[in-house]
């Protein structure tokens, strides 16, 4: 694994290693947690589902009044720059836009931007074939729309799901599930309906594109999605950049559908995969 000493970092028009990457004390995103982020995967030079990654920063950084100092296509060939420098082999590349140096601490300014890109190692095939746990716990984000930089509950719930031995952390609210604080999560129903919630969430890149592979074989809907009712389920898994697919076998130390991976979840696994190399296999724009 390359060291991270060694990296490549844009930050603010410029590109320098990472031990020399920094911001003033003063910016938002370190007095008040404001700011917001993007990350997506790249294999070799290529980066997988960039328009999309890119949209939603946009999107996100509108939300949160703030301004991307670059147009897409200039921050395209600004992300390329960086993928070239590093020269890593599987990675991923994290846009961060915070809040700006504010004088009182409070109100926002011209806004930073930082660009890093580090190694990435995907779950193992250990991992996806036996599942994994997960637990629950009752919070709704701020502004789930948005890509936001704050996750101190994730962080701090940490503590609790290592303690029950669970890899996740599903959020809840008023009864009905929505996220996980990096991911997000589906259910496959008795009859092979694969569900996953529509409102007070993240709309995952990921979970975009699962949804589309999978309405190919199956019934799917986004709707509202009961606590209770995940544990009827046949089936349920989480998606993200980082994990791919991930199946979940156990929801607060109880067993989902026979306790192990699904059918449907480990085919919509491979499905991804395809789509995946299908997608790095197309001419470079």
């Amino acid at each position: 694994m390359e060291a991270q000493s060694s990296l490549q970092v844009f930050v603010n028009g410029s590109f320098t290693s990472a031990p020399q990457a920094f911001l003033h004390i003063s910016d938002l995103a370190i007095q008040r947690g404001y700011g917001v982020f993007d990350y997506f995967k790249v294999e070799g030079q290529n980066p997988l589902f960039l328009d999309d990654y890119l949209e939603r920063f946009y999107n996100s950084a509108s939300l949160m009044y703030l301004q991307v100092p670059y147009s897409k296509e200039d921050l395209r060939q600004i992300i390329g720059k960086l993928i070239r420098l590093n020269n890593l082999t599987v990675s991923g590349v994290k846009m961060i836009l915070t809040g700006g140096y504010s004088e009182g601490g409070f109100e926002p300014s011209a806004p930073n931007l930082i660009i890093q890109q580090q190694p990435l190692v995907l779950p193992s095939i250990a991992k996806v074939t036996q599942g994994i746990s997960i637990i629950t716990h009752e919070y709704l984000r701020d502004l789930p729309v948005v890509k936001s930089i704050n996750y101190t509950t994730g962080i701090r719930l940490l503590h609790h799901m290592k303690a029950q031995n669970a890899e996740e952390v599903l959020y809840h609210s008023n009864g009905f599930v929505t996220e996980f604080p990096r991911c997000n999560f589906f259910m496959v129903t008795q009859d092979n309906t694969v569900v996953t919630p529509a409102e007070n969430i993240l709309k995952g890149i990921t979970r975009k594109n699962v949804m589309k592979l999978a309405a190919r074989k199956y019934k799917v809907d986004a709707r509202d999605i009961m606590l209770d009712e995940i544990m009827q389920a046949k089936e349920t898994f989480l998606t993200s950049t980082t994990k791919r697919i991930l199946p979940i076998v156990q929801v607060n130390g109880q067993l989902i559908g026979s306790g192990k991976p699904g059918p449907v979840s480990l085919e919509l696994l491979q499905d991804l995969i395809a789509l995946e190399q299908s997608v790095l296999a197309e001419p470079v724009k």
